[in-house]
């Protein structure tokens, strides 16, 4: 330590520059043992991510269904404020110091129900999990991730959780497409244009089962540009319960363009095959069409228009074509709260939506308001 006493001013000048000299000694070395100090590995904890969320819906309808509305997802009661969907979950994505990782995305609510409605071995088998796995990122070039477990697809142009999606209500393709799929999964980023993945599942929307086969699904990503992105995803595989040599086919494409700063367009197109031991096979088809417009800095308007093909009642049930037309907007309240107010109205070639006193109409018009919060540890 330096100690300065009032012994003069040559001995204060000479105490003075000795503190200097012995300071300047010390601060190097502190710099280079603080620059050759490796960096601190965050904990485990410190990986995690905690997140959730909460969509709740009020719909009124010009058919004023008794029960769930048709081509409805989640937004399906008449009349009534609902609460389809609360959830939370914990993941930790694997990195190239910390190589193993999880996700678990628990869901409660009717949403969750409609989610698993088709679940060969029950929907209270798998109820409240929307995805569970686990991951590894192998040292293989620029990272092979290996998942194992429950995942969601990787279809469409729209997800379960309404916060990331342009509208309130689900489109039509959403409906007809996968849900999730249970089994291996394997995705390489070969660049920064060009990722890879593929997946060998039990199918579409199953846990347990239901026949001998797998399917087989494979995903290409391609980004030519900053603001153009192409997305191609197939599969091929049984789908019916106990028949393993009769296939379906299902093919993918997602097309999202950033025009503008302030407009974003998109595109989805589905088309299906399934054959059948005692009949021909059926097809469907159909293309989805998005344009985000941010009207102002916490208002989005996003119309949306949708074309279904299904004349060989796959998908519905009933020989038709369906036409739909959304007009959303999105009010982000806060970064954690978003509040869509829509318009939709559904048409078909066929008499196709049943009204509350039991008569068949052709078009079916909704008033659609949902509000969504959700929160994140990493935010």
């Amino acid at each position: 330590m330096c100690g300065i006493r009032a012994v003069g001013r040559k001995a204060l000048f000479s105490v003075a520059v000795g503190c200097l000299i012995l300071v300047g000694s010390v601060m190097p070395a502190t710099a280079q043992q603080a620059a050759a100090s490796p960096a601190t590995t965050p904990s485990f904890l410190d990986q995690v991510e905690v997140f959730g969320l909460a969509d709740t819906y009020y719909s009124w309808f010009s058919t004023k269904p008794t029960g769930d509305a048709q081509l409805r997802a989640f937004d399906q009661r008449h009349n009534t404020f609902s609460v389809p969907f609360v959830g939370f979950g914990f993941s930790k994505v694997p990195t190239a110091e910390s190589r193993t990782g999880f996700r678990l995305d628990m869901g409660f609510g009717r949403g969750m129900r409609s989610f698993h409605s088709t679940e060969p071995g029950g929907s209270d088998l798998i109820e409240n999990i929307l995805e569970g796995y686990v991951s590894y990122l192998a040292p293989v070039g620029k990272g092979l991730q290996v998942d194992v477990g429950t995942f969601v697809t990787p279809a469409g142009a729209e997800v379960t959780k309404t916060k990331d999606n342009w509208n309130a209500s689900r489109a039509i393709l959403y409906l007809m497409g996968p849900y999730y799929h249970t089994g291996l999964r394997v995705s390489y980023p070969v660049n920064d244009k060009v990722s890879l993945g593929a997946t060998l599942t039990n199918g579409w929307n199953n846990v347990t089962e239901n026949n001998t086969g797998k399917t087989v699904g494979g995903t290409i990503s391609l980004k030519p540009t900053s603001k153009l992105t192409i997305i191609e995803n197939v599969f091929f595989g049984p789908e019916q319960t106990d028949v393993s040599d009769k296939y379906r086919t299902f093919s993918d494409t997602v097309v999202s363009y950033v025009a503008h700063e302030k407009v974003s367009l998109m595109l989805n197109y589905d088309r299906g095959k399934e054959d059948y031991a005692d009949s021909a096979s059926k097809a469907w088809q159909g293309v989805a069409l998005y344009a985000k417009l941010q009207a102002a800095p916490k208002l989005a308007v996003t119309p949306r228009f949708e074309w279904f093909d299904d004349k060989d009642a796959w998908a519905t049930g009933t020989s038709q074509t369906l036409k739909e037309f959304t007009l959303t907007g999105d009010v982000a309240v806060t970064p954690a709260l978003s509040w869509k107010f829509e318009y939709r109205v559904d048409f078909s070639d066929a008499k196709y939506f049943i009204k509350s006193d039991g008569t068949t109409t052709d078009k079916q018009n909704q008033v659609n308001f949902a509000l969504s919060y959700s929160f994140s540890s990493k935010q």
